[in-house]
């Protein structure tokens, strides 16, 4: 039966790619005190326990899964990218450029003073700044030096072992730096900088107040009492007489008609009004001076909720206020802002901003909405479908321009197939927040083309390098792990102190900064926890797009440097 089995694999060795991502996938998810090695990590150490059988990949089913993958990255990331490069998040941008040449001198140092050869440098740099997709890059590097056959596929081999025993420390160590011991080495109290931050970016407000305003509400009926100030007024004065909130009169029955709402209708004793507004304006506020009243035809009000992509210039960088006083905007509220290839959930506060390709949530009435939609670009109604002649000819154009090789001198000089597909996933996700009519690529379809992408990719690769992954380990396991704990902590501790001495970020942000420049979803994740706040996601997400392009790059870039 094992005979029959491990032979099948040998045959079909699609089946043992898909079963590498299986087991990684369940093993990944499972955590032990909060600990976990990562759905990444552990579909390659299942690639590479099935590689013990002695299977054979096709390297062009491997470059199917990573072009896949580096495409899905380029095109989530491409907005933030454009924006940081164009200068809307310029400072964070530097910083996560600063950030990414530090991690590579760091491995480059280290490898050199460990002595490793090249297979080993790379996949220690790779597996240390937990950048998968670095290793695609690497091996496709490696395979254009022009080595003998056999010496190549021994440095490629030897990528995943550096990669899987750096890696482990590499994404926990990054966490618990940053999360842990960053705050307390800065004098820092992350909870309380990111409740000083929330304050900030609410402005003049009482503290608890509108934090929420924008996004959390009902909508309560009330009968205006004779002699009360409301009398007499405009809808739009009325909405206005509640300083520092976000209330808006949806409709009014007067003498037992129900009107539709606008701006200049003048309020009458004995009016009707249906109101929507945060739950404590409604009753602290508004409940005191007016009669509650349950009209259930009233309250009727057909309501609507859909994402809207952003991509309306006038709108880039404005901030969640400056949105609500537009025209276009009454009556319609956020209730969500997803950022990033990832959907990144980013607080919202009156002063968070708004940029481009960001996917916002809007809800309210349908004719409010429909409105309010089309001022802010383009709405992104719920659909699985996804534009496929798009995926397959921007890939394929990406590749082809990679594939163009020009020697200097010795020096194959190619930006590759794989650094073209990454380029071709940014320019093409940049021009679909500009222009939406085309290019639609569903969130889900996003996050699964990424997933399966790098996740197939290195489970070909740990299957590959398999037979010689357990004497890897033996020679160098040791020393190779406590070398990575150097490459992956020193960049991390410098970032901490330029973000916070030289870029002067605030506290709030700094640690998702540096999460975000070293592609690092596990810190994050740790450090909003720690912070009891969703603040640090405002500085992961730039970083994030900076970082992502030039840790992959950096994966040709120190093969080049070490050979």
């Amino acid at each position: 039966m094992l005979e029959w089995f491990a032979q099948t694999l040998r045959s079909h060795s699609e089946i043992a790619i898909f079963l590498s991502i299986g087991i990684g996938y369940w093993i990944g998810g499972k955590s032990i005190r909060g600990f976990s090695i990562g759905t990444v990590s552990a579909t390659l150490i299942a690639g590479v326990l099935l590689g013990q059988l002695d299977i054979t990949v096709s390297s062009h089913l491997k470059a199917v899964f990573f072009l896949m993958f580096l495409f899905a990255i380029g095109y989530g990331i491409g907005p933030q990218f454009v924006r940081a490069i164009a200068g809307g998040g310029l400072p964070q941008g530097v910083f996560a450029a600063l950030q990414c040449v530090i991690s590579l001198g760091v491995a480059y140092l280290v490898a050199r003073l460990a002595g490793y050869d090249l297979g080993y440098s790379a996949g220690l740099y790779s597996g240390s700044q937990t950048i998968s997709a670095s290793v695609g890059l690497v091996t496709e590097t490696i395979e254009r030096l022009g080595l003998p056959a056999g010496e190549t596929t021994r440095l490629i081999n030897t990528v995943p072992i550096a990669y899987a025993v750096t890696f482990i420390f590499g994404e926990a160590g990054s966490a618990i730096i940053l999360a842990k011991i960053g705050p307390r080495l800065l004098g820092i109290d992350l909870a309380d900088a990111c409740r000083r931050y929330e304050a900030k970016m609410a402005g003049d407000t009482e503290p608890g107040g509108p934090d929420s305003a924008w996004h959390q509400y009902e909508v309560r009926a009330y009968r205006v009492k004779p002699g009360t100030t409301v009398v007499g007024k405009t809808l739009a004065e009325v909405e206005s007489l509640v300083p520092h909130e976000y209330v808006v009169v949806e409709r009014l029955r007067r003498d037992g008609k129900i009107l539709e709402a606008k701006a200049d209708t003048v309020i009458a004793e004995g009016d009707v009004l249906a109101i929507a507004g945060r739950r404590s304006v409604l009753v602290d506020i508004i409940g005191h001076a007016e009669e509650e009243l349950d009209d259930l035809e009233l309250l009727d009000i057909p309501i609507d909720g859909v994402d809207v992509f952003v991509t309306n210039k006038t709108v880039d960088s404005a901030t969640i206020a400056d949105v609500a006083r537009r025209p276009a905007q009454h009556g319609v509220f956020v209730r969500k802002i997803r950022r990033g290839h990832a959907g990144m959930s980013i607080p919202i506060l009156p002063a968070t901003q708004i940029h481009r390709g960001d996917i916002l949530t809007l809800a309210g009435r349908k004719q409010d909405v429909a409105v309010a939609a089309a001022d802010l670009g383009y709405a992104d109604r719920a659909t699985d479908a996804a534009d496929i002649a798009f995926i397959g000819l921007a890939i394929a154009a990406g590749t082809l321009i990679g594939a163009i090789v020009i020697p200097i001198g010795t020096v194959p000089l190619t930006i590759t197939t794989a650094g073209g597909a990454l380029i071709a996933g940014l320019i093409f996700g940049w021009l679909r927040s500009v222009h939406p009519t085309f290019g639609r690529i569903p969130s889900s379809a996003v996050w699964f083309m990424s997933t399966i992408g790098i996740c197939g990719f290195l489970a070909a690769v740990g299957i590959s390098a398999g037979s010689g992954f357990v004497a890897g380990v033996r020679q160098v396991g040791v020393s190779l792990f406590l070398w990575g704990i150097a490459a992956t902590s020193v960049p991390l501790f410098v970032g901490m102190l330029a973000g916070r001495f030289i870029f002067r970020f605030d506290p709030a942000i700094l640690f998702g900064c540096c999460a975000g420049a070293r592609t690092s979803s596990a810190s994050i994740g740790l450090i909003c926890e720690t912070a009891k706040s969703q603040v640090p996601t405002l500085g992961y997400t730039v970083p994030y797009a900076i970082g992502n392009t030039l840790l992959t790059v950096w994966g040709m870039v120190i093969v080049i440097l070490l050979a």
